[in-house]
């Protein structure tokens, strides 16, 4: 690695030291509590799993180029330099972490090591060592947000195609648009994801709701998220924020995708709208009386994986656990303590990489089907794209013998007329 390379990468650290940060990176006493917090730790038993042996990677770096000891007597406080080797172990660290913060919650001193993986992230985008396909697909959702025009009359075409399926879940007054599309004052605007099973079901339980929604003409994933770049993410989370304004809606609800949901609500800052998931929504409506569900609908027992960026990282607990008690008599939670419980391996960009992750993915989160094994439920429950993905590549991996559902698309399946 020459200078000028090494200079531009400590610029990107420099750039990312907060007051949190120097917290994260001073603060560590390498007490061991977080050992056994990582689900890759406890289903494979590497040290180089362990929450803060990933930690050290990127604080002896700090040690070396940012504090006085560190640059006149490197040795002494095992700093370490930065080289084309060191890059290996940041993108080893980096893309070994789901960025579940479960090791925070243990940690005595809360800390957050998706925090200090993204500074190994940034800079690996800096040495264009990141993975490339999730940079081209942020770049194409940027690209998006550019060119609205471009695909707007196929988006269209789209939509309008799946309107009668809609219909046929659930019967709307003659004249009434089943799927409405850039509406002015709407109450609330809901981002989903590219695919049917993320507009049919929330459309759906919308109208029965009554609901003055639209839909975004934009997907909800955010893969600048999944690379760790701040530009990307700001951009692709702005076209968002623009669409929201220019339509004037009071609230936007972010579909069943967890990094999407996290980035728009503690990312966007203030804004002149509520910013909701789609769990706490159909949550909302089942208790304001708005729509009502049979309980009879599904009668295997159901547990649910709470998807770690709604939950642990965003708060989204009581209200997956409301729209169950709602749903069946037969419910049985993961574990007693929701904020506690195991990541399921796909996050952090990790399902997005498809293949050249699966063998990973299948090996680390080991402890995750033992968890689900153990409540002998029919119906694994979960309220994000990536976590079901990886569910359900658990279940034909390790034949677990569970329909993977998704939350809002059950919600759907058992709506009542009222």
């Amino acid at each position: 690695m020459d200078n000028k390379m090494r200079d531009e990468l400590l610029n990107l650290f420099r750039s990312k030291i907060n007051r949190a940060m120097r917290y994260y990176l001073e603060t560590c006493t390498r007490c061991g509590v977080c050992t056994e917090a990582c689900h890759v730790y406890n289903s494979m038993g590497q040290t180089k799993y362990i929450a803060a042996y990933r930690h050290e990677i990127v604080r002896r770096l700090y040690k070396k180029y940012f504090k006085a000891r560190g640059k006149i007597w490197p040795g002494f406080g095992e700093a370490k330099g930065l080289s084309d080797m060191t890059l290996e172990e940041l993108f080893d660290a980096a893309y070994s972490c789901t960025g579940c913060r479960r090791c925070m919650v243990f940690c005595p001193f809360g800390i957050d090591t998706q925090m200090l993986m993204s500074i190994a992230k940034l800079m690996l985008i800096g040495a264009n060592a990141e993975p490339e396909i999730l940079t081209m697909l942020a770049d194409t959702s940027i690209e998006k947000g550019k060119s609205l025009e471009l695909f707007k009359e196929s988006f269209l075409t789209g939509i309008k195609n799946l309107e009668s399926e809609v219909v046929e879940k659930w019967k709307i007054e003659a004249g009434e648009t089943a799927i409405p599309v850039d509406v002015e004052d709407a109450d609330l605007l809901y981002v989903a994801l590219a695919g049917a099973h993320s507009i049919i079901p929330a459309a759906v339980v919308f109208n029965a709701a009554r609901e003055k929604w639209t839909l975004s003409f934009f997907e909800a994933v955010n893969f600048g998220a999944f690379v760790g770049d701040p530009t990307r993410t700001k951009l692709i989370m702005d076209r968002i924020i623009a669409e929201a304004k220019r339509l004037k809606v009071k609230e936007v609800c972010i579909c069943e995708c967890g990094t999407a949901y996290r980035v728009m609500k503690q990312l966007s800052g203030k804004q002149p709208f509520k910013v909701s998931s789609i769990t706490e929504v159909q949550a909302g409506y089942i208790r304001e009386g708005r729509i009502k569900l049979d309980k009879t609908k599904f009668t295997d027992t159901i547990t649910y994986h709470d998807p770690c960026q709604i939950a642990r990282n965003g708060g989204v607990i009581d209200e997956p656990r409301y729209i169950l008690d709602n749903l069946t008599d037969n419910f049985r939670d993961l574990t007693p303590e929701p904020k506690y419980n195991w990541c399921c391996g796909g996050g952090g960009g990790l399902v997005a990489l498809g293949d050249e992750t699966l063998d990973f993915r299948m090996k680390s989160a080991r402890v995750k089907v033992d968890q689900v094994k153990a409540t002998e439920a029919k119906i694994l429950a979960t309220a994000c794209e990536n976590c079901h993905t990886q569910l359900s590549n658990l279940n034909d991996h390790y034949k677990m013998d569970v329909a993977v559902r998704f939350l809002s698309s059950m919600v759907a399946d058992a709506l009542l007329p009222q």
